[in-house]
């Protein structure tokens, strides 16, 4: 999608494009409602803007829409809009050796009854290994602290979505 069919989409399909990067209702109204934008950077800078702007369980019902690192399949149906980006987004756990796996099962449950969400961590380009070694080390803080965690990974996950999918402008090519 181009900046300007982004800015040209009525307000029902620009919600349904903003809610794939994420499901925070109030962040996906706000982005609809402050087009049109005038550059990616725009966009991109008005997301963060609105993400610090949102409460807690604004956050929280960002972070219901990702399964579990590790249990894709595991995304809710009305979710299923944003399955294939956490797959892919995912890839590194599917290369996993089987104690990492079971290791990344039982703390990310573990973890969902400590604090009341899932893990959030931005895994593009992460390993298995490194997801695990950031959940061991980040398990044991209290909720405050990770929700922060969760919605400052939450934006980098948001901010990538967006970057991938907004593509740029088609150039045209003058012919000589």
């Amino acid at each position: 999608m181009t900046l300007n069919d982004l800015n040209q989409l009525d307000d029902n399909a620009a919600y349904d494009w903003f809610e794939t990067t994420c499901a925070a209702e109030r962040w996906v109204n706000a982005m609809v409602t402050g087009r049109p934008y005038k550059s990616p950077a725009e966009v991109y800078s008005y997301a963060v803007e609105v993400w610090e702007s949102l409460t807690d369980s604004d956050y929280r019902q960002a972070f219901e829409a990702h399964p579990m690192i590790g249990d894709v399949n595991s995304l809710r149906a009305k979710f299923a809009n944003t399955k294939t980006t956490a797959a892919s987004e995912q890839q590194g756990a599917a290369a996993a050796s089987e104690a990492t796996l079971q290791a990344l099962h039982t703390l990310n449950h573990e973890y969902l009854n400590k604090h009341g969400f899932i893990f959030i961590i931005c895994a593009t380009g992460l390993s298995a290994d490194t997801m695990l070694e950031a959940l061991q080390k980040r398990l044991p803080n209290d909720t405050v602290s990770e929700l922060a965690n969760a919605a400052a990974e939450q934006i980098k996950i948001t901010l990538l979505r967006l970057t991938k999918a907004l593509s740029p402008a088609p150039t045209q090519e003058s012919s000589s």
